[in-house]
């Protein structure tokens, strides 16, 4: 009889490290956008502290990769756990003497960035080494069911924090809830195995990587839809606070719960795909996120009444959902034991051109408005995905 996935006491350490992690993520991303758009009034500001948060995974995604062969996983997380909840703590400090400014949540957001990095080149790697590869697709459907839950949790209470005691509630909450965290990681067994010194430098196994992926169709295919996923999809995530407060006029508290029902779709798309999905379906399901997501963002343009904003908004999460479980089983599965790491370097890598998303979304709405702009970016995610179908077909059929 098989043992579940939450028998293994490192698994459940890394699954509660992730969704601390996932909730301050999410109600850090609610802080930063409401309090930029405050003091600011621009979209394009708002986008760029989103875009900043993924800026590591394209500086620093295949050399992290590489790294994360030649030390222990475990200590990796345990530094930039420690590193995020010193920014969060920093935060709250500036918040409370009222000398919190853009350029701080700039700074942070990178920081935080390191940490979302470090979350798919190393914890959910992790995951799989504790699991093992039959159990994989469960083990990061589960983890994503728990993200999603906190992704949904995380604005909601952020709105509620934001509008009961302010910012810095928001942030003194991040900071705690990472020693929560930190300890989760610290009481870890587990411990990979380190290659002997005296193997490729670290840019030859970046290229190692590069070269294993340029050989395998199912590898090629699954970075050429994170790349249109990241160029034209995932950036749409930082127009929903802006037209809560702009379009819709919604509060604080609103503008969180909106925010929030994406996790809610996530979650319930998690938990479907974590019981339901086959081997078979990874590839098939992997395309359907990306094509829902792109086909979601023209109801989240066309909406002005705030239950046709929320039905948009979770629609992007269910897309999100199947999109994100099904990249890291993909990659998980695909890519052989000893260069995983290094490949799941190189899907940060790709995962780090949505700067570009981001930057592209961010001056198109502060030129025409952030409702037509992301109908044009869902317009530009239909047309990529149609320009490189011979990249990715391959991923329709079984694995």
């Amino acid at each position: 009889m098989k043992r579940g996935i939450f028998s293994e006491p490192d698994y459940v350490r890394l699954w509660i490290a992730g969704t601390i992690s996932s909730a301050i993520r999410w109600l850090d991303a609610l802080a930063f956008s409401v309090v930029a758009y405050q003091q600011s009034g621009s979209a394009f500001l708002v986008a760029m502290l989103m875009m900043l948060r993924l800026l590591p995974m394209g500086l620093f995604g295949a050399f992290f990769g590489a790294l994360a062969e030649r030390v222990q996983r475990r200590s990796i997380l345990l530094a930039i756990t420690a590193a995020m909840g010193v920014t969060s703590l920093a935060l709250t400090l500036l918040a409370w003497s009222g000398h919190l400014a853009i350029w701080h949540l700039a700074v942070a957001a990178f920081i935080n960035g390191v940490g979302w990095l470090s979350d798919s080149t190393v914890r959910r790697l992790l995951m799989g080494e504790v699991v093992g590869a039959e159990r994989v697709s469960a083990a990061v459907s589960f983890d994503s069911a728990s993200s999603n839950l906190s992704r949904m949790l995380g604005p909601t209470a952020g709105g509620l924090l934001l509008a009961g005691i302010g910012v810095t509630g928001a942030f003194g909450l991040g900071a705690v809830l990472y020693i929560a965290g930190f300890l989760a990681i610290a009481g870890m067994r587990y411990r990979n195995i380190i290659p002997p010194a005296g193997g490729p430098a670290i840019l030859a196994r970046i290229m190692g990587g590069i070269t294993l992926v340029r050989r395998d169709r199912r590898l090629v295919g699954v970075l050429t839809l994170t790349t249109i996923f990241n160029l034209f999809g995932w950036p749409a995530t930082s127009m929903v606070p802006v037209l809560a407060q702009g379009r819709l006029a919604l509060g604080t508290e609103a503008t969180g719960l909106l925010v929030s029902m994406d996790g809610l779709g996530a979650l319930i798309a998690s938990l479907l795909i974590g019981t339901l999905a086959r081997r078979g379906m990874h590839g098939r399901l992997y395309f359907a996120g990306t094509l829902l997501y792109f086909l979601a963002e023209f109801g989240l343009a066309a909406a002005s009444e705030p239950w046709s904003a929320g039905a948009s908004v979770a629609l992007t999460g269910v897309a999100a959902a199947s999109f994100g479980i099904m990249q890291t089983t993909l990659i998980y599965l695909a890519a052989p034991a000893e260069m995983r790491s290094r490949v799941f370097g190189v899907l940060s890598a790709c995962i780090g051109i949505g700067p570009l998303g981001f930057l592209h979304l961010g001056l198109l709405a502060e030129a025409i408005g952030a409702p037509l702009a992301t109908a044009i970016s869902g317009a530009e995610g239909l047309i990529a995905l149609a320009l490189t179908w011979r990249l990715w077909n391959v991923l329709l059929r079984p694995l």
